[in-house]
């Protein structure tokens, strides 16, 4: 979601989510966001021909099920600790890629430095985030923790900068960063002292968003060329996430003492949808539109948290939250587009 688009990795995340024996684009710059972040399988391994549905009805479906996942961790932790969320959630979205596994019968990677790199990369885009999100939602609203996760990219154009070499700053980089980090800035009343916000709660979504571009840059510098379908590094990826937050959880949260029912629907749905089918529908909608296009839902993903978090948990909302998302969202599409090339003088 950069002037030009650099080397591909095979694990990757587009977008969004989000994510990779090529991978898409996004995936490859680690400034593309994405919520509910994995790295994405290549074009080739896209289950079927073409998909029942059309792209557009699957686009839509895809912003609103990641635009509702906060919604769905705010519900979730009224009755589950935050680790008891996170572990739920993996588990639901590691079932579902596992089937996807099997339907196209994919094979576990093999060789101990490559799991070793995706140990690391579960805990960068998955169990950390997650779980930081989950407990940043204790005490911040759900449409803070969407806006937050907005800024995903502008962490990602920062460190891509830095940390990688093909990724020069140019005039209209810069400015865009410097946009989005003051529509932080507005989204969080920076003028009247932050008063009222959690710092500690917001803080913890802050640090979930950067998660993602470290997780994916080290995605690119480890994963990429390792000859394994993206497929069948997504799913292991997911099932080592879920791993560690079963060492962890116990530790920290213990067993949940109840299962009550609306809580645990919203678990279900946000693993099974929001990470197991949306990473599905995702890589699908990159191989049928490109990336460019598919990643657009990147920007719906604020807009619908926003509208959940108010209309349906009755979240309050003043002046700065919306107008500091949008100017999150201009400046990070600012950092992502490409200067028009002049045309040579025949």
């Amino acid at each position: 979601m950069s002037t030009a688009t650099p080397p591909r990795p095979p694990c990757a995340t587009p977008s969004p989510a989000t994510s990779p024996t090529a991978a898409s684009p996004t995936a490859a710059s680690p400034s593309a966001p994405s919520p509910n972040a994995t790295p994405l399988p290549d074009a080739a391994s896209v289950p079927g021909g073409r998909a029942a549905l059309d792209w557009r009805a699957r686009f839509v479906g895809l912003s609103l099920i990641w635009g509702f996942s906060f919604l769905l961790i705010k519900v979730g932790t009224e009755g589950f600790a935050p680790f008891q969320v996170t572990l739920g959630r993996l588990l639901f979205g590691t079932l579902v890629l596992a089937v996807a596994m099997a339907v196209k019968r994919e094979r576990l990677p093999r060789g101990l430095r490559t799991w070793s790199h995706l140990t690391v990369a579960a805990l960068l885009l998955n169990a950390a985030p997650f779980s930081l999100f989950a407990y940043a939602e204790l005490t911040i609203p759900s449409t803070l923790a969407g806006i937050c996760n907005a800024t995903s990219p502008l962490w990602g154009m920062a460190l891509s900068m830095v940390a990688l070499s093909e990724d020069r700053p140019t005039r209209r980089r810069v400015a865009g960063l410097g946009l989005g980090f003051l529509g932080v800035l507005t989204v969080l009343g920076a003028w009247q002292g932050f008063h009222g916000l959690d710092a500690r709660g917001t803080a913890m979504a802050l640090l979930a968003s950067l998660c993602y571009p470290i997780g994916w840059i080290y995605v690119r510098r480890t994963l990429a060329g390792s000859g394994h379908s993206s497929l069948s590094l997504i799913g292991p990826q997911l099932g080592l996430a879920t791993l560690q937050l079963a060492l962890v959880t116990p530790l920290f949260a213990g067993l949940p003492r109840s299962f009550p029912l609306v809580p645990l629907l919203a678990v279900a749905a946000l693993g099974a949808l929001g990470t197991g089918l949306a990473v599905l529908v995702q890589y699908g909608l990159v191989n049928e539109v490109g990336p460019t296009t598919a990643e657009m839902v990147t920007y719906f993903i604020p807009v619908i948290a926003t509208a959940a978090g108010v209309a349906v948990l009755g979240e309050s909302l003043s002046w700065n939250t919306p107008v500091g998302a949008a100017v999150v969202l201009a400046g990070a599409a600012l950092t992502q587009s490409r200067p028009r090339r002049r045309r040579r003088s025949q």
